[in-house]
């Protein structure tokens, strides 16, 4: 097993008050190392694994990159829970199917009942697009799968033939999400998440009457 990168993903204009951004390794080696190295980190709170056609990528998320995970989830789970609607947040569970793929994702969901693979999962990217990642996502037969990239949130939807990029949500209770409105508030979060949650939840409230 060789590692192949070992790199440090800073945030753009992030302040001085931030710390490091995310450390991604990525190593070469089969199943049977990326079992070895998830009993390994078992212990390593923080550490997110994913693997994918003899690829195995280690991310440790920085300061910026949880404070956007956060705040995505908070939101979206305020906006979920005045759908009237069942659902589970499984955030970073392991979603994986053996000596196929397997990811530990920002935030996940499932949507109408408790699921072993959610119907979305959520990541939050820097440098590297998010494009690469959806092989292994359709792999793991994730519905939908969105990115938070750079103030930009892109949303795929799993077809017959592949992911297919979307403008809003095709999944029960997300249909009505609007995407501006949720951006706007994801941005403010970075400074002030209960101003956002605030000012989210006075929406949500106001759009279900």
């Amino acid at each position: 097993m060789t590692v192949a990168t070992d790199q440090q993903r800073s945030w753009g204009n992030a302040p001085a008050s931030y710390s490091e951004g995310d450390r991604v390794v990525t190593l070469q080696g089969d199943w049977e190392h990326f079992e070895l190295i998830r009993r390994g980190c078992e212990q390593s709170s923080g550490v997110r694994l994913f693997y994918f056609d003899g690829t195995i990528e280690l991310l440790m998320p920085g300061q910026l990159h949880e404070i956007f995970s956060h705040a995505i989830g908070t939101l979206l789970t305020l906006f979920l829970a005045q759908q009237g609607i069942v659902f589970f947040a499984t955030g970073s569970a392991d979603q994986k199917q053996a000596n196929v793929a397997a990811a530990q994702p920002d935030q996940s969901y499932c949507l109408g009942g408790l699921k072993e693979i959610p119907d979305l999962s959520i990541e939050v990217v820097f440098s590297r697009g998010g494009v690469h990642k959806l092989a292994r996502y359709q792999a793991l037969g994730v519905t939908e799968v969105w990115f938070w990239e750079d103030g930009t949130l892109v949303l795929y939807h799993l077809r017959e033939g592949g992911y297919e990029q979307i403008e809003q949500s095709e999944l029960d209770g997300l249909r009505q999400l609007e995407l501006a409105v949720f951006k706007q508030h994801v941005m403010m979060a970075e400074t002030d998440l209960g101003e956002a949650v605030r000012s989210f939840g006075q929406y949500v409230l106001q759009d279900r009457r």
